[in-house]
């Protein structure tokens, strides 16, 4: 019954960009059924951030802020339901991201902090976490593990490639016959990490402006590109890895930009930004006839514009198709917990690099 059932579930993301955590309530049979019901931010303090900027890298406190992170994550749960007018019996699961710390999967290393059976007995509601480790496992690259609900929502202009600038920018292409019924469904994606998204950008804006991220792209679009950093930050290896392939948050640094000033350096990393997702077009197995942006990143402004000058298809925002950009990834841990309750695949060969399509998640009951 429960391969066929459509099921209530929340879905929670705390991304590289770390300003918060992203709440979704869903319907959705974890196939080909998919209506969103309600979604909600809760920020993080600057105190908070500050603690989990201070242990990327899996350095520090972790315990602490591990469990300072799964209690905010049933805070967060609790106030999705009191919004929704929802109880706890109204919910069958929540996916639980957690938050990444440490990735490496040519080490098969992914960290993501946050304790879902403690988040389950908080919320006294089933849980599925640790959603990567499976496929690191199997050497997979454990990310991105979004193509699947790219699919679903994506409009039938194919095609396309849905790209989502959230710390780190990755890509999904969707090929003209991809959809999520079929038993081939990965052989019509190819997804993997462009390069960096907000997180090098909402540094540099933290350390010089003390405001956590550049609003609208208003401090790049006053400052002038340093063309020839770009071009020596992308020299980076990364670049010439062919997909599936993905990125740990501190993959990238800006110590080369010391020399710049701090207007000057946000448009250098904007740049830095756009000119990555240019050169991920060179891997596509067709150019795309629409880009679809959503994450936060679609609000830089400058940005934005970048991205429309660098790339020869039509770029347009989710909300542009009815969608809310905001909560694209929490929507789809909504998606993707209900597909491993069914047992169905999560990754496979051409969104991970994995050799055969697997599913992941760890399940955890209140009771």
């Amino acid at each position: 019954m429960i391969k066929r059932k459509v099921l209530k579930a929340i879905g929670l993301m705390s991304g590289t960009s770390m300003d918060g955590i992203d709440v979704s309530v869903v319907n959705t049979n974890g196939k080909n059924c998919f209506t969103s019901i309600s979604d909600m931010t809760v920020p993080y303090s600057d105190e908070f951030r500050e603690s989990l900027r201070n242990i990327l890298g899996g350095n520090g406190p972790i315990q602490i802020v591990s469990d300072s992170l799964t209690f905010q994550h049933a805070e967060a749960v609790k106030a999705i339901l009191h919004e929704s007018k929802m109880s706890v019996s109204d919910i069958d699961v929540i996916g639980f991201h957690g938050h990444t710390i440490l990735h490496r999967p040519e080490k098969k290393i992914t960290w993501q902090i946050g304790n879902g059976n403690n988040l389950a007995k908080l919320t006294s509601i089933n849980v599925v976490a640790d959603f990567r480790s499976n496929d690191v496992t199997a050497g997979g690259e454990g990310a991105p593990l979004t193509p699947l609900f790219h699919t679903l929502i994506a409009p039938q202009e194919r095609p396309l490639c849905v790209l989502n600038i959230g710390g780190v920018s990755n890509i999904t292409w969707i090929g003209s016959s991809a959809d999520v019924d079929r038993d081939d469904l990965f052989e019509n994606l190819l997804a993997f990490d462009a390069g960096p998204g907000n997180a090098l950008i909402n540094d540099w804006v933290e350390t010089h402006y003390k405001q956590p991220f550049d609003y609208n792209g208003a401090i790049a679009s006053g400052g002038t590109i340093n063309q020839d950093i770009v071009k020596r930050l992308m020299m980076d290896d990364y670049f010439n890895r062919l997909p599936p392939k993905s990125l740990d948050r501190q993959q990238f640094n800006s110590s080369t930009l010391t020399q710049l000033s701090a207007a000057d350096g946000a448009a250098t990393l904007t740049a830095f930004t756009a000119q990555s997702i240019k050169r991920a077009v060179s891997y596509l197995p067709q150019p795309p006839k629409l880009w679809v942006v959503v994450g936060g990143g679609r609000h830089n402004l400058f940005l934005m514009s970048l991205i429309a000058d660098y790339l020869h298809s039509p770029v347009i925002k989710a909300e542009d198709l009815g969608l809310n950009g905001d909560y694209i990834e929490s929507q789809a841990f909504a998606y993707l917990a209900v597909r491993s309750l069914k047992s169905l695949p999560i990754s496979g060969p051409s969104t991970t690099g994995v050799s055969v399509p697997l599913t992941g998640g760890r399940y955890f009951q209140f009771s």
